[in-house]
């Protein structure tokens, strides 16, 4: 994966952290949720997001999942695919644990409901729109656009 585009992905997903997130045998919906991501990690992140949610969550059961990204500026997308386990250690949990979390729960860190889910990353694909000057000349004079001159598309397992 070219270093540029997936730093520009971390920092993107690190500025606006919420997915929509769907099990893969599941015919239900994706769900939003806000990724908690591992700042010590910087831009190289590593293969893992977390989620704080409930017991009940349709996520909660667990296995393969997909998650898709659509930056703030509608310049970058991505797919993450991986498998969702429910994260047991309380290192972790407390590691993540915010005010911003707190407020979801009413039983605060001790709350029976609260359920943190780890999705250990697989497969990533990255779209990142980067049209340029030409790219928009030719966009506005109907001109033909070769794939190279919208941005850039890569594909990797993690």
């Amino acid at each position: 994966m070219s270093h540029d585009t997936k730093h520009d992905f971390w920092l993107s997903l690190a500025s606006s952290p919420f997915l929509m997130v769907r099990l893969n045998d599941s015919s239900e919906h994706a769900l939003p949720m806000t990724a908690q991501l591992d700042a010590a990690l910087g831009p190289a992140r590593g293969g893992a997001l977390w989620f704080f949610t409930d017991k009940h969550n349709r996520l909660a059961a667990g296995g393969p999942a997909m998650a898709q990204f659509v930056a703030k500026g509608h310049d970058l997308f991505a797919c993450l695919a991986g498998t969702i386990t429910p994260e047991s250690d309380p290192g972790v949990i407390d590691r993540f644990w915010s005010n911003a979390v707190a407020a979801w729960y009413d039983g605060g860190r001790e709350d029976p409901d609260l359920l943190m889910l780890r999705m250990d990353l697989t497969d990533v694909e990255i779209w990142q729109a980067d049209v340029g000057l030409k790219g928009l000349f030719k966009m506005l004079t109907g001109g033909k656009i070769k794939p190279g001159e919208v941005g850039s598309h890569v594909h990797e397992a993690v």
